[in-house]
């Protein structure tokens, strides 16, 4: 999992990644690709 400041270039990169708010992070989660996994803070 990729630690990014920004998750709008991860959110991008795959029509299957989603945003997920959970414990006061951000996550970008692919169940198609579970490479593009990405979380923000």
């Amino acid at each position: 999992m990729k630690v990014l400041s920004s998750l709008k270039s991860a959110k991008t990169r795959d029509k299957n990644c989603q945003l997920v708010r959970r414990k006061g992070r951000v996550y970008v989660i692919n169940k198609v690709q579970p490479r593009f996994k990405a979380r923000q803070g």
